[in-house]
């Protein structure tokens, strides 16, 4: 079947190669029964190919469904694809059939399949492999002849590798993959689908339809489209419902497209020597947060020292300052007060008396300077934050300025024992 009749036939708006090409597999695979994956991110249409690959194929009068995997919570998935028996679990009053039971021989379309738990991800895996399922509750093996079409927009490949998706069922899965492209990706295709929409609502709307100028039209190809056609859709009837002038500019334009979605450039870390690693702007404001109290940490030490060698050197200071030293320590910031310790610990004046004549003489005075290795005071803040809350996590990580899931990292990172 030629790929603009296929088109007109489900309504297809766009020339891209990318599209053209996503609609000639989908049509060539049609006609046989293979597993089809259909990957692209979210709004871009996935469903639409799931319908002509149907529409194409000898099941097209067999039942067609859609079942959205991320939309069903865990405890209730595998009886809603595979049914149960009565009394199998809490509110299971009667039998139920699930999917792969009413659509035999026809397609079921798995959107999302990426948030598929684990358990049914191994069900599923049986059905593709055997054409076999158990109700829930069930012992009995029932046989089904269903056509699985998947969709994804996430990255299966990636979640196999952090085990949240079985490498098993992604291979059997992508037996034949489909791409289909992002908006951004089809620049061309941007002011059709604007014209297009623009008709559809005027018509519902019983307006004039709108129409863009060319600096407009340049500001729709140039954006980003994080919501790809939906998103693309959406503005086109903003712009249909809530524009006085129907020769719609830039500037009246830029009303409707949001500005926080204007840029998917990613993310520039400074390499100023606070970034992490691994390029996370959570760790690197982590990091950066740690060397500005080291500084202060710092700063305080050696005022400390200062204090101390003065009052060494003139013991008759001692009594005077006490009470002074006691207030300066008590007027410390919450930040500051969680270092004292570590300070005081870090700060080491060496003092050796000799006795001369019933005289104490200090002999030489030595100062050790503190380690500022980075992952040590890193190490050591974290062990005593949590002696100081009697090993809570989440007391400590609060009073580290941290979440507790970067805390938890960070324990296994250095290997402390609670």
């Amino acid at each position: 079947m030629e790929i603009q009749s296929i088109k007109n036939r489900f309504g297809i708006i766009g020339n891209s190669p990318q599209l053209n090409f996503a609609l000639q597999v989908a049509a060539q695979v049609a006609v046989t029964d293979l597993t089809v994956l259909i990957a692209g991110e979210s709004g871009t249409g996935k469903e639409a190919f799931s319908m002509i690959i149907h529409a194409l194929s000898a099941r097209k009068h067999n039942p067609f469904i859609a079942v959205n995997c991320g939309a069903i919570p865990e405890g209730t998935i595998d009886s809603e694809l595979f049914g149960h028996e009565k009394g199998s679990f809490t509110g299971a009053v009667d039998s139920r059939k699930g999917y792969f039971e009413t659509v035999n021989g026809g397609t079921i379309f798995l959107d999302e399949i990426g948030e598929m738990p684990l358990g049914t991800q191994a069900r599923l895996l049986r059905v593709l492999e055997a054409g076999e399922f158990i109700r829930v509750g069930s012992s009995k093996v029932q046989k089904t002849d269903v056509r699985v079409i998947a969709a994804t927009n996430k990255d299966l490949l990636d979640l196999t590798e952090k085990n949240k998706f079985r490498e098993d069922l992604y291979y059997r899965l992508s037996t034949v993959p489909i791409r289909v492209p992002a908006l951004r990706d089809r620049k061309e295709d941007i002011p059709l689908l604007f014209r297009k929409f623009a008709v559809d609502f005027a018509e519902r709307y019983k307006t004039a339809p709108v129409q863009l100028e060319e600096d407009a039209k340049n500001l729709l190809i140039n954006y980003s489209w994080p919501g790809n056609v939906r998103e693309l859709k959406n503005i086109a009837e903003q712009v249909s419902v809530l524009s006085e002038d129907k020769h719609v500019t830039a500037t009246a334009l830029r009303r409707f497209i949001p500005e926080s979605s204007g840029s998917r450039l990613p993310m520039v870390v400074p390499s100023n020597g606070v970034g992490s690693g691994n390029g996370s702007p959570e760790f690197a404001n982590e990091r950066e947060i740690l060397y500005k109290l080291f500084f202060d940490m710092k700063k305080d030490v050696t005022e400390l020292k200062k204090m101390f060698l003065e009052i060494v050197q003139n013991p008759a200071l001692a009594s005077q300052n006490h009470s002074a030293f006691l207030n300066e320590l008590k007027e410390l910031k919450p930040s500051e007060q969680l270092f004292q310790n570590s300070a005081l610990s870090n700060a080491q004046p060496v003092v050796i008396h000799n006795s001369v004549n019933g005289h104490d003489d200090i002999h030489h005075h030595e100062e050790v300077e503190e380690s500022l290795n980075i992952m040590d005071k890193e190490k050591e803040l974290i062990v005593k934050a949590l002696k100081k809350h009697k090993g809570k996590r989440k007391d400590a990580a609060s009073d580290l300025g941290i979440s507790e899931r970067t805390l938890y990292r960070k324990l296994k990172e250095y290997d402390i024992n609670e």
